[in-house]
């Protein structure tokens, strides 16, 4: 799965140059942010002020290094300009190589290995768990964690809490509950696993308010020698054994998600091209397994918050599939309601938007972040920033704004057209990566009587303008 997205097409620089084009026209806002090392993973945190023009809010991203300086775990507090705000000609000029003025480094946590994945608690969006190179998953408290320089040869920060009972590296699949503190992982020993972090959060909490120092014993937990991974270390944090086991995967698993409604539900994907739903008050095994749910392996999964039936997977055969859990198989292979075809590599990533039910990003090696709607399919439309004369059904919008493989994405549910995504630009620019923070205008998204009903009010002004 690391090796993903090797090669770029010959085409990309003319398409970022269309794009850049017409960023004044299609997008609200957008912030891009120059990063020094590639970030695997990037999460909004909680928001923090609101004020007249912009609101200020957490970011979480790494920064995977080549060994010369730790790898990190990197806290930014970003300044989200609000919508209808920013003057269009400014939105367009930025410089590739050079920091956003809207990003700024807050903390560093010297991570003990690659960080690969970070997911935040929903509840509780200051607690974050990372995916490391190795078996275990790794519990941050942010705020009380103390900010360290990331010098060759420092000792690793210290987790608030280590989360062991994979028996080989889980470096990918990761998720947190969104009705309670569980937290759900799977790796290359081919199991799901569960565990329930409740005491240790509300213990978090209280050792934060008397002053104790990251990593102390909550009840139930044991300290843990060290972790695994490239940069074994010392780490004395307490650790939690799971709370179920689950088997049925037949190879590595690359990602998981609870079902939004249950902590007890939740489903798997994996490269044994099988996505596999699971109920931890039933027992071990498999309550559905979906055999062949793409042609190739499994990349990514997510669950519709607003209609628990809908589950999208991404996967290496370049497509998203959506599939009904009332009726996920035919003939005893994957039967998707639909398949969604506009990506020309393997799909990395797809969430759901937390503002429409029928809306949905994908990313991919292509270096496209793609915005679909399900109810758009059938009904005539192009989708706006695509060069095709006509788009693939459902999709609305394309942004071509990295110009090499979209890691990851996160739409943010306190602005929720707001969306992060990065790119691990090492095969097209040499190195490092691109952080960007977007919205697209609101023209795009709207419902149609709106956008025109608004357009009419400047009819006369738009006349006069091109006579």
């Amino acid at each position: 799965m690391k090796e993903r997205g090797k090669g770029t097409d010959r085409s990309v620089d003319e398409r970022y140059s269309q794009w850049k084009s017409l960023v004044p026209v299609l997008y609200d806002w957008l912030a891009n942010h120059n990063l020094v090392w590639p970030s695997l993973s990037c999460r909004w945190g909680p928001q923090l002020e609101q004020a007249t023009y912009k609101n200020r809010q957490r970011l979480y991203l790494s920064e995977q290094t080549d060994g010369s300086v730790p790898n990190t775990l990197v806290i930014a507090n970003v300044e989200v300009v609000k919508p209808r705000v920013a003057a269009a000609e400014h939105i367009s000029q930025f410089n590739e190589e050079a920091r956003s003025p809207f990003v700024k480094k807050f903390k560093t946590i010297i991570h003990p290995g690659e960080v690969n994945r970070i997911r935040e608690l929903p509840q509780n969006s200051k607690i974050v768990a990372t995916h490391t190179d190795g078996p275990d998953v790794l519990i941050w408290d942010v705020e009380s964690q103390p900010s360290r320089q990331a010098i060759l040869g420092a000792q690793s920060s210290r987790p608030d809490l280590v989360l062991t009972g994979h028996k080989d590296n889980a470096e990918f699949a990761l998720a947190m509950s969104p009705t309670e503190p569980f937290v759900l992982s799977g790796g290359k020993d081919r199991c799901v696993i569960l565990w329930s972090i409740q005491d240790h959060i509300s213990s978090l909490a209280v050792d934060t308010a008397s002053g104790k120092s990251p990593g102390s014993v909550s009840a139930n937990s044991k300290q843990s020698s060290k972790v695994s991974g490239t940069n074994e270390k010392p780490m004395n944090g307490p650790s939690i054994e799971p709370r179920g086991v689950f088997h049925g995967h037949g190879a590595t698993v690359e990602d998981v998600t609870f079902c939004p409604s249950s902590a007890q539900e939740f489903c798997s994907v994996g490269d044994d091209s099988c996505l596999i739903l699971w109920d931890a008050r039933t027992g071990s095994s498999p309550v559905v397994k979906v055999e062949k749910a793409h042609n190739a392996d499994l990349h990514c999964v997510d669950w519709n918050p607003h209609d628990v039936n809908l589950i999208l997977t991404g996967s290496a055969d370049n497509t998203i599939r959506m599939f009904d859990r009332r009726n996920l198989t035919s003939a005893g292979v994957g039967s998707p309601v639909h398949t969604f075809e506009a990506h020309s590599a393997a799909v990395l990533c797809v969430q759901w938007c937390p503002d429409k039910t029928s809306v949905f990003g994908s990313s991919a090696e292509d270096g496209i972040l793609n915005i679909w709607d399900y109810e758009k399919i059938g009904k005539k439309q192009e989708a706006v920033g695509s060069e095709a004369p006509s788009s693939p059904p459902g999709l609305f919008f394309r942004h071509a704004g990295h110009r090499d493989k979209v890691v990851d994405f996160h739409w943010n549910s306190s602005d929720p057209w707001t969306i992060v995504s990065v790119s691990d630009d090492g095969e097209s620019t040499g190195g490092g990566g691109t952080l960007q923070i977007w919205r697209m205008i609101d023209l795009i998204y709207r419902p149609e009587e709106e956008v025109l009903a608004e357009l009419d009010k400047f009819k006369s002004h738009i006349l006069s303008c091109s006579s």
